[in-house]
């Protein structure tokens, strides 16, 4: 009998209503079992009751073989019970089985032959020397028929002799539970690949090969695991808690179009479950109101949250164009798998990603700090600027002061960021570039410190730099002016990256295109859209200034 079988309600026929202690230790106190002595009783129970398993002392599978009515009754009993019930003769003969235990595979009846004859041969004549209650019963796994798993009990019956008269075998298919076991396993190895991310093993890949490196392995293991081959994966943003797809394989453009959010109402299934932390079935995507289009003909989903520790911080979505094809043995699967992807995302973040917001902390604390006094000097600066009209010389020393202040405030700034990351510095940032000097860049991102920095370093390889806060001001530089490069992010207000970048293409069709863009996001595939139209390069934040100077010293190289 398997450990992973759970056997709530059971009957068990032997004299006495005492239920033996190694029954309550075997299966455990969740176990309800009802004690009766006849066959007669046993018979009854189960008309009125609906029981998963029936024990049976020994001694009453011998009383089939004796003469009188009770014969009867407990073949009628062997007959309708749930489990496989054979007997063999002492030398492993087969001399009865019943309707279940005819069901299974035939060659598990000569296994099991074999297992008697193996194990109790040599034990005849301890047998002999002893009285019949040292007849041990003795348990065996065995597979027979196409990979079908049983758990049998076999149980020497002792003539008063000591002599062995025959066995009899009880047998529990256990193949369900023994392959949800399998599949556990395979899940929880897959599951510790999936999180070997570590930095040896990718290095000298950037962050979208990485999590290009993720995909496949999310692939792999859904299909060869779950059978299953699209999937998206989808992380709520801290700041907006819309749900950004990241990951995804097999779904439709119309998927990466939607503006999901982690809420109950009005977000489809995933932002259900990504605010509930429950996972969803969709047996039928033509009747359920809460689905959103994912896979293009799909029949049915099933939606799993990504956890990590206490956090839910994103959905995993797995989709298939057959109806009703999901249960809820690969909700336990998908649900175990997800929590190894949550972690290999945060594993990848924290490796590759250090999020701007962290690295661009220190500096905003001195900035604070000392903003109080500076804005003081400011203030009193401009009216000393108001109260000296006419007097020239000193109005431009009150002006030369207020630009200072404004020197400190970004100095500080430069000095308290971290070397590395987006504020990275590498060499003398002054030096003029023969291949960038006099080139015209515009630089769009909403976050100010982000185009300001590289705005700077830009100049100082002596180029004319624009800046831009958004979409629209960046796409309005653009109608205005001719530039050589393109430095947008992807997620800006007003207009996206990818808006912008196919505008500069349709107004200069040369303009070279740097796309940036944080860890994952890649809203409706804008990366793969832009690339696939021209785009010379992407840079995942934090990216370092080598690598900034690499891509842009690439994208002015003339093809070959």
């Amino acid at each position: 009998m398997s450990a992973t079988a759970t056997y709530r309600r059971i009957l068990v026929l032997a004299a006495g209503h005492d239920i033996p202690d190694a029954l309550q230790d075997r299966f455990g106190p969740s176990a309800d079992f009802e004690c009766v002595e006849s066959l007669e009783a046993a018979q009854q129970r189960l008309k009125e009751a609906n029981f998963e398993l029936v024990i049976a002392d020994p001694g009453y599978i011998e009383a089939m073989w004796a003469p009188g009515d009770t014969n009867a009754n407990l073949r009628l009993l062997l007959e309708t019970i749930g489990q496989g019930v054979c007997i063999f003769d002492a030398n492993g003969g087969l001399q009865w089985d019943n309707p279940r235990m005819r069901s299974y595979p035939r060659d598990l009846v000569d296994r099991i032959s074999d297992a008697c004859k193996r194990t109790f041969r040599d034990h005849v004549k301890e047998f002999a020397n002893s009285t019949p209650a040292h007849a041990r019963a003795r348990r065996f796994s065995l597979v027979a028929g196409d990979d079908q798993h049983f758990d049998v009990t076999v149980t020497p019956v002792v003539e008063e002799k000591g002599r062995i008269a025959r066995f009899s075998a009880v047998v529990w298919d256990v193949t369900h539970s023994r392959r949800l076991q399998q599949k556990i396993d395979a899940i929880d190895l897959a599951g510790r690949e999936l999180v070997r991310l570590d930095a040896e093993s990718t290095a000298g890949m950037d962050v979208e090969e990485r999590l290009r490196l993720l995909e496949r392995k999310i692939l792999r293991y859904l299909h060869d695991l779950l059978h299953f081959d699209n999937f998206a994966v989808l992380l709520i943003d801290k700041k907006t808690n819309r749900l950004e797809m990241v990951l995804q394989h097999g779904m439709c453009a119309e998927s990466q179009d939607l503006d999901i959010y982690a809420s109950t109402e009005n977000n489809g299934i995933s932002g259900y479950v990504a605010a509930t932390g429950r996972s969803y079935i969709c047996h039928d995507t033509a009747s359920d109101p809460r689905y959103l289009q994912g896979l293009e003909q799909a029949r049915s989903s099933l939606t799993v949250p990504l956890r990590l520790h206490d956090r839910i911080i994103g959905v995993l979505d797995i989709e298939s164009d057959k109806a009703a094809v999901f249960n809820e043995d690969d909700r336990q699967f998908a649900e175990m798998l997800a929590r190894y992807v949550a972690l290999a995302l945060n594993m990848l973040d924290l490796l590759i990603v250090e999020r701007y917001e962290s690295t661009g902390q220190l500096a905003d604390d001195v900035i604070d700090e000392i903003a109080g006094p500076l804005n003081d000097i400011v203030t009193e600066a401009g009216t000393l600027v108001e109260e000296f009209i006419g007097n020239d010389e000193l109005r431009h020393r009150l002006h030369a002061i207020i630009d200072s202040v404004d020197t400190i405030k970004k100095k500080v700034r430069t000095v308290a960021s971290p070397r590395s990351g987006i504020l990275g510095r590498h060499g003398d940032m002054s030096e003029k570039d023969p291949l960038l000097e006099g080139k015209r860049i515009l630089i769009a991102d909403d976050e100010e410190t982000i185009r300001e920095t590289i705005g700077g370093v830009l100049r100082g390889h002596g180029c004319e730099v624009v800046l831009a806060k958004d979409g629209a001001e960046a796409i309005g530089y653009l109608e205005s002016q001719p530039f050589d490069l393109l430095l947008a992010d992807i997620k800006m207000p007003h207009r996206n990256g990818y808006e912008v970048f196919a505008a500069g293409r349709d107004l200069y069709p040369q303009i070279a295109v740097i796309l940036m863009t944080g860890f994952g996001y890649d809203p409706n595939h804008s990366i793969v859209r832009a690339r696939q139209e021209g785009l010379n390069a992407v840079l995942f934040k934090p990216f370092k200034v080598d690598q900034l100077m690499t891509e842009i010293r690439s994208a002015f190289q003339p093809a070959e």
